[in-house]
């Protein structure tokens, strides 16, 4: 997952910038980057005894990686970054020869990719890879000429979060959280790619924007989604960076509707705060979490069987609840009813192709549209953007 704080992280974006084409679905067709070449294991030798990991707050947790060092020997030394563009920064120089993975999310993917910082990964060596929903065996943000650089571990979409006494009529419309009539009780997500947001909401009001792709966009489509979410900063109460922020400001009141992750809605309803979630009627944006091999990984065997290990079902259920995510181990679902009863249609792990088709996963936004044209604007503008937007 993907905790707030900008970095900078200019060297890497220029890299971006010259990447070429994306696809839909199915994986990426792009230029080959810069480790294209480098040949991943054939098998997977005995560990190392030590397992140096870049990851999200939570990600690693003693209640499976105790048992996943005793099974391997492995000893797990963990850096929990605070942000995507931190985790970029920490796996410069294909982690230095220190790191051996991160579990990058979507927006971090491609940068770290066309940096040179992480190596193709043989989904051969990873059992459960055949259990994965199809979709995240190959998605665009991991996946380039059918090359995997990583392995796909969680996702989660970006719900509309809402407070169901100030909004006793559910709202089915991104346009709440833009609609001048709801100042100050509105809540968003600090980050560059919030832009996306707007611009999935664009795309669904003013076609004739003809967004197609809420991360690949021409100037007039870009500036048109910062004029928007420019004018929303004055309905918003406070920004949130972690997903505790956003749950702070709920209970207390301080805000009443935003985007949220369902970690928020199942803590909050816990809690007893009147709210629900819902997938509007434009979609949502979504975020997949990648682990992802250093290219200078001193530790390759140990983070293999890591990634073996973290891929199955019963540990993907156990990460999924206590983070409050979903997984791609489409057998994790009984897993998690096992555990914790309803968790599973909590968090969407049984959802419908229908609610999945609704999400537009975060993926790094580079200057070569789908079209092939170098149109597009790229991340570093998009971090500018953001700097401007929040004033």
């Amino acid at each position: 997952m993907k905790f707030g704080a900008l970095a900078a992280v200019m060297a890497v974006l220029v890299g971006v910038a010259a990447c070429g084409q994306t696809s839909s679905g199915g994986g990426t067709t792009q230029e080959p980057p810069p480790t294209a070449n480098l040949k991943p294991l054939d098998k997977v030798g005995p560990g190392e005894g030590q397992l140096n990991l870049i990851a999200w707050e939570g990600y690693t947790d003693d209640s499976w990686v105790k048992p996943f060092t005793r099974q391997t020997g492995c000893v797990v030394n963990a850096k929990y970054a605070g942000s995507s563009d931190e985790m970029v920064s920490l796996m410069k120089d294909g982690g230095g020869g220190q790191w051996d993975m991160v579990s990058a999310s979507g927006d971090a993917d491609l940068r770290l990719i066309y940096g040179g910082d992480v190596r193709p990964m043989n989904a051969g060596l990873i059992p459960d890879f055949s259990s994965f929903d199809p979709y995240f065996q190959t998605p665009p943000y991991n996946t380039i000429n059918g090359i995997h650089y990583g392995i796909s571990l969680q996702w989660g979409p970006n719900v509309l979060l809402y407070n169901t006494k100030k909004f006793p009529n559910p709202p089915t419309s991104w346009s709440a959280v833009y609609d001048p009539s709801n100042k100050g009780l509105v809540t968003a997500y600090d980050y560059p790619i919030t832009i996306a947001d707007g611009a999935l909401y664009l795309s669904k009001s003013q076609p004739s924007l003809g967004i197609k792709d809420p991360y690949e966009l021409t100037k007039k489509q870009f500036d048109a989604t910062v004029a928007l979410l420019t004018q929303q900063r004055q309905l918003i109460n406070k920004y949130w960076a972690l997903g505790s922020d956003e749950i702070t400001l709920f209970k207390n009141n301080d805000v009443f509707l935003g985007a949220a992750w369902p970690y928020q809605t199942g803590q909050l309803k816990a809690a007893g705060a009147p709210v629900e979630e819902t997938i509007p009627t434009e979609g949502a944006t979504g975020w997949g979490d990648t682990w992802m091999l250093a290219t200078k990984a001193p530790h390759p065997n140990c983070a293999y069987l890591w990634t073996q290990y973290v891929s199955t079902a019963n540990i993907q259920a156990e990460q999924a609840i206590f983070y409050g995510e979903t997984p791609v181990n489409t057998k994790a679902c009984a897993q998690m009813e096992a555990l914790q009863p309803g968790s599973c249609a909590q968090y969407h792990a049984n959802a419908s192709a229908q609610y999945f088709s609704q999400i537009k996963f975060w993926k790094t936004p580079i200057v070569t549209c789908d079209d092939g044209s170098k149109n597009c604007i790229p991340y570093d503008q998009w971090v500018s953007a953001w700097t401007t937007i929040k004033g």
